[in-house]
């Protein structure tokens, strides 16, 4: 994916509104600041494709990035969740989550039991399979990895890292908001 693809400069203009003043002069600087923000998501989702086609390729056996992120979810916050708070989670629907979980499931990656509060819902839990399936995925991931820190370095990572946080914490409450 390029910057054509997500929409290059041109994009970033039109992000900027190309919002004059009332004199039709130059733009306004709201409209500058948008185009950041712009360019900055721009980033951010033509990483995103990027990084998800290295996981892709790195993943052990059949497993699936949407699968590894799900693993990855359980793995980060405990299981004992919902299919539709792991759907909301992932910003799916319940049905892409329903056949992903049963891909999981199939795979003995995830136990899916009846949720004994509620008979209509269920309960999904990571299993020691899927645990060790996650650790085969993220040591498949090595080189990459490797790669990545040889490129760039430990510290201006380790930097970035903090403002990814904020933005994704920022974004995530934001989900619920609109």
């Amino acid at each position: 994916m390029t910057d054509e693809d997500l929409g290059g400069e041109s994009a970033t203009a039109a992000a900027a509104g190309t919002e004059r003043g009332d004199e039709g002069g130059e733009p306004s600087a709201a409209a500058g600041d948008h185009a950041l923000a712009f360019r900055l998501l721009n980033e951010i989702a033509i990483i995103a494709q990027l990084s998800g086609t290295s996981f892709e390729r790195a993943m052990p056996g059949t497993m699936t990035l949407p699968q590894f992120v799900v693993l990855n979810h359980l793995t980060r916050l405990g299981g004992d969740r919902t299919p539709l708070q792991i759907a909301n989670a992932m910003q799916v629907t319940k049905g892409a989550m329903t056949n992903t979980l049963g891909h999981l499931e199939r795979a003995g990656w995830i136990a899916v039991r009846p949720d004994p509060k509620d008979g209509r819902s269920k309960r999904v839990d990571i299993t020691g399979a899927g645990r060790a399936a996650h650790g085969d995925a993220i040591r498949q991931l090595q080189p990459e990895l490797a790669f990545l820190v040889g490129e760039i370095g430990p510290e201006p990572i380790a930097a970035a890292l903090p403002f990814l946080e904020r933005l994704r914490a920022l974004l995530d409450r934001r989900r619920d908001e609109v």
